[in-house]
């Protein structure tokens, strides 16, 4: 039983890491790719992050390309950090065998009494489920991109992911206007 604990621990672990990795992380844990220098291309997935930074980068070998995750709102985030902690202390709970209602002064529900005749099952359900809710928490679906701070595109509000035309386009569009921006001088009042 204690392999086993140590086991789901250990997968545990694993699986908050990639979640945090591919869909939020904590603040202070950002995934960050720098290529070359210049004007500044932040993507905020991670997914097709990779095939739009080939295709830009061959474009536009000036422009630095970052990818970070998109945070999800706070309280999503302490969400999933609380059923993280609490899935542990559940699987601990069933695995020793003790009874959290007998605390409270309850009597235990039948699903408790199952999982107590049934520890591997159970302790692999509350994992497998408890994960699934906290990869929910922490999923965004954002796809946002800014130049240079700029938001250049956000599927949170256009609903969609740019086709790899359209991303050209836009950037197209912007570059000139920097350039034409970068051109007119500037006067001193």
């Amino acid at each position: 039983m204690r392999l086993l604990l140590l086991l789901l621990v250990a997968a545990s672990a694993v699986v908050r890491s990639e979640a945090s990795a591919n869909l939020g992380g904590m603040p202070s844990k950002r995934l960050k790719m720098q290529y070359a220098t210049g004007p500044l291309l932040k993507f905020q997935i991670w997914r097709v992050f990779e095939e739009y930074m080939r295709v830009i980068s061959q474009r536009y070998p000036d422009i630095r390309i970052e990818g970070e995750n998109y945070l999800p709102q706070p309280i999503y985030r302490h969400i999933a950090s609380f059923l993280s902690v609490f899935k542990l202390v559940l699987i601990g709970l069933i695995i020793v065998g003790k009874d959290p209602f007998a605390f409270f002064g309850m009597q235990a529900p039948s699903i408790w009494q199952w999982g107590q005749e049934n520890k591997v099952y159970a302790c692999m359900m509350v994992f497998f489920l408890s994960n699934m809710i906290e990869n929910q928490c922490m999923s965004t679906g954002a796809f946002e991109i800014t130049l240079n701070d700029v938001p250049v595109w956000s599927k949170l509000e256009s609903g969609h992911l740019p086709s790899m035309q359209q991303l050209v386009q836009i950037l197209d569009n912007e570059m000139k206007l920097n350039v034409h921006m970068d051109s007119i001088p500037h006067h001193r009042s």
